[in-house]
């Protein structure tokens, strides 16, 4: 059992070299996404002062690489379940079957569906398709004394069914990855630019921005701006085009606006 604490989000690491965020309650810790190394996933858990094996469980939103690559050995030291769809768990284990044939094994697998909820400890989960080029790909809310949080990111549009999973939520992360005229210019070659921009590939700036001024039910206390392509985008760029389109409700309403980088975990959003 944890000590009473309430509430509490940190990304531990967002872009295209590994993701992964803590979310925690009274009575679950639960690390969603692991794509970052195992050893480099304890640093930022310390670094935000919560000790590795006080982990209850590990979400997994789809199987590419930067945001699975630590999850086989932080599974195996920590020996708690794993949270991922069918398809993802497929996926995942293909591309790590090693030369005899022999696919890697999760001691304490747990398979779910998108669009069923369940629930770890005190925190319900729901799990939603999102629009991305991998085998099963999901988003999440989280329903944990009172309040609601939802993570969206790697996808390339945001269909009807996302934005309502979007709404009266109390913390938001969402995807913006990249600035289009950033992209068009940049140096990928034009195959990966092509796919970044698809509707199975990143959302953009603009494509979040147009979530904020027409669909967004401005009710969130925090909001954070995820999975920023480093090569292709810039924080600050994707702070100002959020803030024009947030408009006047970002201050009546109290949504404070986040970055979440790279290379260190973002400041913990307590509710």
């Amino acid at each position: 059992m944890l000590a009473h604490m309430g509430v509490c989000v940190s990304v531990l690491a967002s872009g295209s070299r590994g993701n992964s965020a803590l979310l925690e309650s009274s009575r679950a810790r639960i690390l969603v996404d692991a794509g970052v190394s195992c050893r480099e996933t304890f640093k930022r858990l310390k670094l935000v002062g919560r000790e590795p094996r006080s982990l209850s469980a590990i979400l997994i939103t789809h199987e590419h690489s930067d945001h699975v690559s630590g999850l086989a050995m932080l599974a195996k030291k920590l020996g708690i379940p794993v949270f991922m769809t069918g398809g993802t768990h497929q996926a995942w284990a293909r591309s790590l079957r090693d030369d005899a044939g022999q696919l890697p094994t999760l001691a304490k697998l747990e398979i779910f569906s998108a669009g069923r909820q369940f629930q770890i400890a005190d925190i319900t989960v729901m799990p939603f398709t999102i629009p991305h080029d991998a085998a099963d790909p999901v988003g999440f809310t989280f329903h944990a004394e009172g309040a609601k949080i939802a993570f969206a990111t790697d996808l390339g549009y945001m269909p009807a069914s996302v934005r309502d999973h979007l709404r009266r939520c109390d913390v938001l992360i969402l995807e913006s990855n990249h600035d289009v005229e950033m992209l068009r210019v940049g140096p990928y070659p034009w195959s990966v630019k092509q796919r970044v921009m698809s509707r199975v590939g990143h959302l953009s700036n603009d494509s979040l921005a147009q979530f904020f001024a027409e669909d967004y039910d401005g009710g969130a206390s925090h909001i954070v701006l995820a999975h920023l392509s480093e090569q292709n985008n810039h924080p600050e760029v994707a702070r100002r085009t959020a803030e024009q389109a947030l408009g006047p409700q970002q201050t009546l309403l109290q949504n404070r606006l986040m970055l979440a980088l790279q290379d260190a975990p973002t400041e913990a959003i307590r509710l």
